[in-house]
């Protein structure tokens, strides 16, 4: 799966349990995107920083930096990237918090993989036409 300029569409993944990111990037690199994991919101961000990524999903709940502070920084740094949150704490009221700061999709684990799978790929497809993540045309 490429994107419009002919790249590899990118998924970056942050969450706090190795066992999710390996899953998920298994999944998703056999979907044809190119996969990046990173277990804390620090140093996912600073890989953001270095080349675009599509979309992002990140857990929640983690120590240091939580999903509403990744979601805050890409939404501040790249508007256009997509974020999906994943959280075992999936109540209301957080939800609607992340909808108002501009989550896509916000999913509650234990969630089945093509629930997930379906959410990336109509992500990938709300992509507006033209440059793509601050980078020039």
């Amino acid at each position: 799966m490429t994107s419009e300029k002919s790249r590899p569409f990118r998924l970056l993944v942050v969450d706090d349990e190795p066992i999710v990111g390996r899953r998920l990037q298994q999944v998703f690199s056999k979907l044809g995107l190119e996969v990046a994991v990173f277990t804390r919101g620090g140093p996912a961000l600073a890989a953001m920083a270095e080349r675009p990524f599509d979309v992002v999903v990140t857990d929640l709940k983690m120590e240091g930096m939580d999903g509403m502070e990744v979601l805050a920084q890409v939404r501040r740094r790249s508007p256009r990237t997509k974020v999906i949150i994943i959280t075992g704490y999936a109540e209301q009221e957080t939800a609607r918090a992340a909808f108002s700061q501009g989550a896509f999709a916000f999913i509650a684990k234990p969630f089945r993989l093509d629930e997930l799978k379906r959410a990336v790929l109509r992500a990938l497809e709300d992509e507006p036409a033209g440059p793509r993540n601050g980078a020039p045309p």
